[in-house]
């Protein structure tokens, strides 16, 4: 086997901009190690490989005594089962039980409300002529969205905010010691304000996804309570955690080409292939893992059991050798099958929901707004390596004259 080459595709110098980085590894290693001793992947069939491998685990449990030794954890290693790190056949019975929540049927249902709540969200900030996109609709929409669902009071929201971004920074793992306490103790934040709602549920049952939860738990061994409170605070987390960077990024995407917003807003028929291309372009999650249960071989490389292996979605999404001019904005663009909601029994469940909100968002913006422009003036992302998300995104704009729908 030939010696992988050390690389850390992770540091804060191409945080803002990492594509030139993660092209220049592509052509160069198929494989390379991270200074922690991960295995990455930056080609797309490569990526889609293991992804569907049913060798792939995503459980710590999985990692050799080897890994163990320097492993600085995350938060699978919080006492819950959460879905995210559940193999088969607990993940499979977990996703069976929520899955029935987010169908696209189900999803679609919801449509005309979220239509609703973004134009209530636009026309609060239309008369002001700039807006902060994050703060103003693209955490408020999905986070009540998913609060609704859900069946916790919307008027909680504000307070879930730094508590989720704090405890998403536990997906990256290896984090400083400070930067690991405050994800701690916001997941302890989160799980004593949803279990509060837990126990309203058992003695007064509503018509939301909490309740159902809650009669599936009490059915007996189908949902333990841990795996209730588990499955409630991911639900919650990644119901708006992904979607605020999607809206995000896609706004400053469009920005950065405004010839791709100018066909947008001359065709608006093809909102549905935008959010594709822009959830390619900057996907919301930028990376997934994947811990090999047996041995595995990728070109002349073999990657033993128990170690981990990083998938870089955000650059597989842009391998030439899967997508032309990769690093151009088409949002027209065909056979757009990108990754960022991962590949394989894992596919993120709530994807369709998050598609809706961002069509949804992108849309009304369109029709509502002219003039886009640029109000901060160094838009940087958040110190996040799985999530991927900008920390403000301040723009102006004109109210549009009114257009034919």
């Amino acid at each position: 086997m030939p010696d992988l080459e050390v690389v850390d595709p992770f540091s804060p110098d191409a945080r803002d901009d990492p594509w030139p980085l993660y092209r220049s590894l592509q052509d160069r290693l198929r494989v390379f190690l991270t200074p922690d001793g991960a295995y990455v992947l930056t080609r797309y069939d490569d990526c889609v490989s293991l992804l569907r491998d049913p060798r792939s685990s995503v459980s710590a449990s999985n990692l050799s005594p080897e890994v163990l030794a320097r492993y600085q954890g995350n938060i699978s290693d919080f006492d819950l089962p959460v879905l995210l790190f559940q193999d088969p056949p607990d993940h499979t019975r977990l996703r069976g039980l929520v899955s029935k929540a987010f169908t696209p049927r189900v999803m679609e249902g919801l449509r005309a409300h979220i239509e609703q709540l973004v134009d209530e969200m636009l026309d609060a900030v239309i008369d002001g002529g700039q807006m902060d996109v994050l703060g103003d609709l693209a955490y408020p929409l999905p986070v009540t969205v998913i609060c609704e669902l859900l069946g916790v009071p919307v008027e909680d929201r504000d307070q879930f905010r730094p508590w989720s971004s704090a405890a998403s920074r536990l997906l990256d793992g290896d984090l400083e010691p400070a930067v690991m306490n405050e994800g701690l103790i916001a997941v302890m934040q989160i799980l004593n304000a949803l279990n509060q709602h837990i126990e309203e549920r058992r003695r007064q049952p509503r018509h939301d996804l909490l309740s159902a939860l809650v009669a599936a738990e009490e059915a007996g061994d189908r949902l333990t309570h841990e795996e209730l409170l588990a499955t409630v605070t991911l639900l919650f987390i990644a119901g708006h955690e992904t979607t605020m960077n999607l809206i995000g990024n896609g706004v400053y995407a469009l920005l950065r080409h405004p010839d791709q917003l100018a066909r947008l807003r001359n065709d608006p028929s093809l909102t549905k292939d935008a959010i594709e291309e822009l959830l390619r372009f900057d996907g919301p999650v930028h990376l997934t893992g994947r811990i090999p249960t047996e041995p595995l071989t990728i070109g002349e490389v073999r990657i033993p059991a128990g170690f981990q292996v990083v998938t870089l979605l955000a650059a597989a999404n842009r391998d030439p050798a899967r997508f032309a001019h990769p690093d151009s904005l088409q949002i027209d663009r065909p056979d757009n099958h990108h990754l960022t909601f991962s590949s394989g029994p894992h596919f993120c469940l709530g994807a369709t929901l998050a598609r809706i909100e961002g069509q949804v968002a992108l849309s009304a913006m369109v029709r509502k707004l002219d003039d886009w422009t640029l109000l901060t003036a160094e838009p940087h992302y958040r110190e996040h390596f799985v999530l991927r998300g900008l920390q403000q995104l301040e723009m102006g704009f004109t109210p549009a004259m009114s257009r034919a729908e």
